[in-house]
């Protein structure tokens, strides 16, 4: 570690100001702070601070050589503690976001079966379908659905998840079964918050505008229209695969369907090096995966 000799004590007097402020941070003598510079100096042949009784200062050789060892230093300490998170357990509050329906029938009980394998943790949990600021909510960690917009954030894909257009036998009996998109406009069609319904036909992406009686920002009521025989509609498999399994609803242009899309856990830059987000993000993408 020669050529690491004094790069720490220079950042650290070049960011406080001082030999003494900068040994307390790095918990060292003020004499060996001082040594290991001058010893970093000699190496480079180059003098880096200027120093008096009262200031230090930097040279304009050691401004452009502290450009580089801050990057330098702060990649050493994400280095290391990545690896101390890596043997870390995960602890404290874990500060969570997710859409309403999906948050509380997946991933709200696999959070509560994460509190009793690590009771040192704690939860706030936000069911909302509005798409919260990370940063300025001070989240942990976000579930997404579907496709995700460019962002600085760090995104990992924990399962994937299909559309159906359904609707009840009552409802196929009474009106017929579509064979086409353009025959859905000769139906009731439930509509929410997405008002184009996606479809593919050979590669090739199609959008069709539903019209009906319903328009409602909920998929559990939508769902409960379509049972009722009011309509078809186009909602994600963790709203109707029960459904579909007993009978209750009946998937239509299944040969039309739209590829699999995706479920997100995003979460800024600087979450990852935590223990408990990291466990937790391994623990979900295993759970829903």
């Amino acid at each position: 570690m020669k050529h690491w000799t004094g790069i720490s004590e220079f950042v650290a007097v070049a960011d406080h100001h001082s030999f003494t402020k900068a040994a307390k941070k790095l918990a060292m003598s003020v004499a060996q702070v001082s040594r290991n510079i001058a010893e970093l100096e000699q190496q480079l042949a180059i003098k880096l601070l200027y120093r008096t009784t009262r200031s230090v200062s930097l040279t304009e050789e050691g401004q452009l050589y502290l450009q580089h060892c801050r990057h330098l230093v702060s990649g050493l300490e994400e280095a290391n503690r990545t690896l101390a998170n890596l043997k870390a357990t995960p602890r404290g509050l874990i500060k969570l976001t997710a859409p309403v329906f999906y948050g509380e029938t997946r991933i709200a009980p696999l959070l509560h079966n994460f509190l009793k394998q690590y009771p040192d943790t704690e939860l706030d949990l936000h069911l909302s379908n509005s798409k919260l600021d990370l940063i300025q909510g001070g989240f942990d960690l976000a579930i997404r659905l579907g496709t995700l917009e460019s962002s600085s954030l760090i995104a990992r894909k924990l399962a994937n998840r299909t559309q159906y257009v359904v609707a009840s036998p009552i409802y196929l009996a009474k009106y017929g079964t579509p064979d086409s998109i353009a025959a859905l406009s000769q139906h009731q069609c439930l509509t929410g918050t997405v008002n184009q319904w996606r479809f593919t036909d050979q590669g090739k992406s199609l959008q069709f505008k539903p019209q009906g009686r319903i328009i409602c920002n909920s998929g559990v009521a939508l769902r409960d229209a379509a049972l009722k025989g009011l309509g078809l509609v186009q909602l994600p498999d963790y709203y109707l695969l029960d459904k579909l399994q007993t009978g209750e609803l009946i998937a239509v242009l299944n040969e039309l369907r739209q590829p699999e899309d995706g479920i997100w856990a995003i979460y800024p830059q600087n979450r990852h090096l935590s223990a408990k987000v990291r466990v937790l993000v391994d623990y979900l993408a295993e759970q829903l995966g």
